[in-house]
């Protein structure tokens, strides 16, 4: 009998389940779906076949097991439920696996334990990660679950550049260390953008730059992450839609000494009310573009502070690297706004940096480059896929190892 070819890829956010099932012979989606306002009155289920026309369901949807059980209809409506022999694996995205998880992982009680165990510098995101793994292991408890880590690509990073320069003890008894966030996105980026220039990614040096809501750079020699802009949380590095990123720490001191503020709504004030948000009022690229053409002062200010940053990290991993063959622009604004992609670069030509503006200005789904015809660094769009990310890495560890149903 050969060998099941399908994953099933969850997401699962605090009050969010994304999932895709895709087929690993042409890495085909067979299906795409997104649970939202779980634990609400108003929850929403969107379920899409492929080949066929999208489905909504409302009405409440108590929990994460409720939301699953919902997904296991919606498939099975379609002959690809759950119980199919053809599902090979179900892979989870957990978005912290520390220092312990380099790789993508078959889930038993011993990892969940330490997903568990590094909760408290992922509050946000791991208990709900947990949720939705817990809940997939009830509904197919004889199939393997694999965890793929946000964090696993920032793995191979030097202790040069993940170290704080902090004292040792106090960092190592507490995890104080720079992680990285995003890892499945850029390794997914990083390796296709040296696909799209014929190179072995083993041989290639990218500049990653996933801009979303939130956003992160990488620096990525030879296949292997060096350094990476976001830290011990999500907050550090480039400026986000809602996160201010790199930032003096002692502000915090001084915002709890002079303006009473404690520790909780710091934490708000720099993880939700700041980035874009907190400097004018938007978050939407879109939106902000927009102001900037009208002439609002306050937006086109937000715009610069969030190029200059960028530009630094530009810079900064181009010294890192020494040598750069491509920077790739991912994700929500890094795919689509082309005005980012050419301030960002503008005044870099002495580092063979340089869009050009007519295939910038191009709309696609594919990876494209957008530098100039014999550039000395390639500049490219590659729009991310974390979901077959996921299921790459998942399909070739359960298959790979013969752990599979």
């Amino acid at each position: 009998m050969s060998s099941p070819t399908r994953v099933l890829v969850l997401n699962s956010g605090s009050s969010s389940v994304k999932y895709q099932l895709l087929d690993m012979r042409d890495s085909s989606r067979l299906a795409v779906g997104l649970v939202e306002r779980i634990g609400e009155q108003t929850s929403r289920l969107k379920h899409t076949p492929a080949g066929g026309e999208s489905r909504e369901r409302g009405g409440a949807i108590a929990d994460h097991d409720a939301a699953l059980k919902a997904v296991a209809e919606e498939l099975a409506k379609d002959g690809l439920g759950l119980d199919s022999p053809e599902l090979a694996a179900i892979g989870h995205r957990v978005v912290h696996g520390g220092k312990t998880f380099t790789e993508p992982t078959v889930i038993d009680d011993a990892v969940l334990d330490e997903i568990e165990r590094l909760i408290p510098v992922a509050p946000l995101h791991n208990p709900a990660n947990l949720t939705g793994i817990r809940t997939a292991q009830v509904l197919r408890p004889d199939l393997p679950q694999v965890a793929v880590f946000d964090t696993a690509f920032h793995t191979t990073m030097p202790e040069s550049a993940a170290r704080y320069a902090i004292d040792v003890k106090t960092a190592d008894e507490h995890r104080v260390r720079r992680y990285g966030f995003h890892g499945t996105s850029h390794a997914y980026v990083s390796r296709a953008t040296a696909e799209l220039l014929g190179k072995d990614p083993a041989e290639t040096n990218v500049i990653v730059l996933h801009l979303g809501n939130g956003a992160s750079a990488s620096a990525v020699r030879g296949g292997r992450c060096v350094d990476t802009s976001m830290g011990l949380t999500p907050l550090e590095g480039l400026v986000m839609g809602t996160r201010s990123g790199d930032m003096d720490p002692a502000v915090i001191f001084h915002l709890m000494r002079v303006g009473g503020m404690s520790a909780d709504e710091i934490d708000t004030l720099l993880n939700k009310k700041s980035g874009l948000i907190g400097l004018c009022g938007d978050n939407d690229m879109r939106e902000i573009r927009r102001r900037v053409d009208e002439g609002d002062e306050q937006a086109e200010l937000a715009f610069d502070i969030y190029i200059h940053r960028l530009k630094k990290y530009i810079g900064a991993y181009y010294a890192v690297l020494g040598r750069v063959d491509a920077v790739a622009f991912t994700a929500g604004v890094g795919e689509n706004a082309a005005p980012v992609r050419a301030a960002a670069l503008a005044g870099l030509e002495e580092l063979g940096l340089a869009v050009d503006g007519e295939r910038n200005a191009v709309r696609g789904d594919e990876a494209r480059l957008i530098s100039p015809e014999g550039a000395r660094v390639a500049v490219a769009v590659v729009p991310t896929d974390e979901e077959l990310e996921i299921a790459t890495q998942t399909y070739a560890l359960v298959i790979g190892s013969g752990n599979h149903t």
